[in-house]
């Protein structure tokens, strides 16, 4: 355990805290490889693309859900473990607290927590025979219309079964983890992080029937817009985005490399449930 990195978001009160739990660790005898989250361009870049160190023992995400999606950005396909610490106004994907952040790195410098694998997802966009990025979400990845754009003409299939077109704002392709965020905003369900599975919830669609529905994690989910449209935007995790049009082959599918996120024991994925949705009845 020689090196830690601190991703934090570009706050204040955040950086403080990052800068405090460095000096603990340094004292620990622990490195410290602090990343600034700072905003970046929103464009797909296969070029500008940087990853953590490999030898990172793990990483402590001092923000919100949005700093926590650039932290695995980071971290790529790389195993390195990965801790949220809430600064945001969601923090879905936040473990712990800032009040609890020492206790918590104290079990951690000790070897007590456990690992959870999170799914991802791969998205490829293929135009012809040339693949125009490749990347990979956490949450989930969307296919959304300008706001002066008409309704996006969506065809899709689940391997090689023509599903159907969506003719909506938009779909969104969520993970279990993502079930939280876009996916539920549009009505999608709460999908716990342990149930393997793909959601497909579509935005306002124009036909009502037209529901959210959850397919196996094994299925590859091909998109393509079916009629010539302009103003369609593809995004990842809300962090970056590519402008696509009709002449796109969108494929996605389970990735082989999950996000490893760190929880403590007393900790439980219905307690943040029930703190973030506001939903009543008292523990037990």
């Amino acid at each position: 355990m020689d090196r830690i990195g601190i991703v934090v978001k570009a706050d204040d009160a955040a950086q403080r805290k990052a800068d405090e739990l460095e000096s603990w660790l340094a004292k620990r005898g622990i490195e410290v490889i602090q990343k600034k989250n700072f905003p970046h361009g929103r464009k797909v870049s296969q070029n500008n693309k940087t990853f953590a160190p490999s030898d990172l023992f793990c990483i402590f995400v001092l923000g919100g859900d949005g700093t926590f999606l650039s932290a695995v950005r980071w971290i790529g396909n790389q195993k390195i473990p990965v801790l949220g610490v809430k600064f945001g106004e969601t923090g879905f994907l936040a473990e712990t607290a800032e009040n609890d952040l020492f206790v918590v790195a104290e079990h951690i410098l000790n070897r007590k927590f456990f690992i959870e694998p999170r799914m991802r997802l791969l998205v490829r966009v293929i135009r012809g025979e040339t693949e125009r990025t490749s990347e990979t979400v956490l949450n989930d990845v969307v296919i959304n219309k300008g706001a002066l754009a008409r309704l996006a003409h969506i065809k899709t299939y689940l391997d090689d079964y023509n599903l159907t077109t969506y003719r909506a704002d938009g779909l969104i392709v969520a993970t279990p983890t993502g079930s939280t965020a876009y996916s539920l905003a549009a009505g999608g369900p709460i999908i716990h992080p342990a149930v393997p599975g793909i959601i497909m919830t579509p935005i306002c669609p124009f036909t009502l029937t037209n529901r959210p529905l959850i397919v196996p994690d094994s299925v590859t989910v091909t998109i393509r817009l079916a009629k010539k449209s302009s103003n369609i935007m593809l995004t990842f995790d809300g962090q970056v985005g590519l402008e696509i049009n009709n002449r796109d082959r969108i494929v996605v599918q389970k990735d082989r490399h999950p996000i490893n996120m760190i929880t403590i024991s007393g900790h439980h994925y219905y307690d943040v449930l029930k703190t973030r949705l506001s939903w009543g009845g008292g523990r037990n």
